[in-house]
Protein backbone atom coordinates (compact mmCIF):
# COMPACT_ATOMS: atom_id res chain seq x y z
CA UNK A 1 0.00 0.00 0.00
CA UNK A 2 1.72 3.21 -1.19
CA UNK A 3 -0.05 6.49 -0.12
CA UNK A 4 0.18 9.30 -2.23
CA UNK A 5 1.10 12.39 -0.28
CA UNK A 6 0.18 15.89 -1.58
CA UNK A 7 3.19 17.45 -3.18
CA UNK A 8 5.17 20.06 -1.10
CA UNK A 9 4.71 23.16 -1.79
CA UNK A 10 6.42 26.41 -0.92
CA UNK A 11 6.92 30.01 -1.29
CA UNK A 12 9.59 31.10 -3.42
CA UNK A 13 11.29 34.81 -4.44
CA UNK A 14 11.62 35.43 -8.20
CA UNK A 15 14.12 38.15 -8.94
CA UNK A 16 16.88 38.96 -11.62
CA UNK A 17 20.05 39.98 -9.83
CA UNK A 18 23.04 40.99 -12.05
CA UNK A 19 26.39 39.94 -11.48
CA UNK A 20 29.07 42.65 -9.88
CA UNK A 21 31.78 40.78 -11.45
CA UNK A 22 30.95 41.38 -15.27
CA UNK A 23 30.10 45.30 -14.88
CA UNK A 24 33.20 45.49 -12.71
CA UNK A 25 35.41 44.07 -15.77
CA UNK A 26 33.65 45.56 -18.37
CA UNK A 27 34.30 49.24 -16.50
CA UNK A 28 37.82 48.41 -16.45
CA UNK A 29 38.16 47.71 -19.85
CA UNK A 30 36.46 50.93 -21.05
CA UNK A 31 38.66 52.98 -18.29
CA UNK A 32 41.93 50.77 -20.48
CA UNK A 33 40.09 51.88 -23.49
CA UNK A 34 40.13 55.36 -23.07
CA UNK A 35 43.41 54.98 -21.56
CA UNK A 36 45.07 53.88 -25.09
CA UNK A 37 43.14 56.45 -26.82
CA UNK A 38 44.99 59.64 -24.77
CA UNK A 39 47.90 57.98 -24.58
CA UNK A 40 48.56 57.21 -28.56
CA UNK A 41 46.69 60.29 -30.00
CA UNK A 42 48.05 63.12 -27.44
CA UNK A 43 51.20 64.90 -28.07
CA UNK A 44 54.82 62.90 -27.81
CA UNK A 45 56.62 63.78 -24.80
CA UNK A 46 60.21 62.65 -25.02
CA UNK A 47 60.90 61.88 -21.53
CA UNK A 48 58.34 59.07 -20.84
CA UNK A 49 57.82 56.82 -23.50
CA UNK A 50 53.90 56.08 -25.06
CA UNK A 51 54.21 52.60 -22.63
CA UNK A 52 54.57 54.52 -19.57
CA UNK A 53 52.26 57.01 -20.30
CA UNK A 54 49.77 54.36 -21.06
CA UNK A 55 50.11 52.37 -18.12
CA UNK A 56 49.37 55.47 -16.07
CA UNK A 57 46.47 56.56 -17.91
CA UNK A 58 45.03 52.78 -17.24
CA UNK A 59 45.47 52.94 -13.45
CA UNK A 60 43.90 56.79 -13.52
CA UNK A 61 40.63 55.46 -15.62
CA UNK A 62 40.76 51.93 -14.95
CA UNK A 63 40.45 52.25 -11.59
CA UNK A 64 37.26 55.05 -12.07
CA UNK A 65 35.87 52.62 -14.39
CA UNK A 66 35.46 49.87 -12.15
CA UNK A 67 33.33 51.85 -9.43
CA UNK A 68 31.38 52.61 -11.87
CA UNK A 69 30.68 49.51 -13.06
CA UNK A 70 30.29 48.34 -9.60
CA UNK A 71 27.87 51.76 -8.96
CA UNK A 72 25.90 50.59 -11.80
CA UNK A 73 25.42 46.71 -11.03
CA UNK A 74 24.13 48.17 -7.34
CA UNK A 75 21.68 49.86 -9.27
CA UNK A 76 20.54 46.92 -11.41
CA UNK A 77 20.19 45.03 -7.85
CA UNK A 78 18.20 47.91 -6.17
CA UNK A 79 15.41 48.08 -9.16
CA UNK A 80 15.70 44.49 -9.45
CA UNK A 81 14.29 44.18 -5.52
CA UNK A 82 11.45 46.14 -6.43
CA UNK A 83 10.56 43.98 -9.16
CA UNK A 84 11.05 40.60 -7.61
CA UNK A 85 7.86 38.20 -7.79
CA UNK A 86 6.40 35.80 -5.47
CA UNK A 87 5.66 32.58 -6.89
CA UNK A 88 4.65 28.80 -5.54
CA UNK A 89 7.06 26.27 -6.65
CA UNK A 90 6.04 22.55 -6.03
CA UNK A 91 8.24 19.25 -5.52
CA UNK A 92 7.85 16.97 -8.03
CA UNK A 93 9.33 12.86 -7.76
CA UNK A 94 11.52 12.18 -10.28
CA UNK A 95 10.46 8.37 -10.64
Amino acid sequence: MSSQQPPERRQVTIRRAPKFGPFMGLGALIGFIAALIVAYTGPADPTLTRESVLGFFTVVFAIPGVLIGGLLALLLDRISVRRMKQATAERTDDE
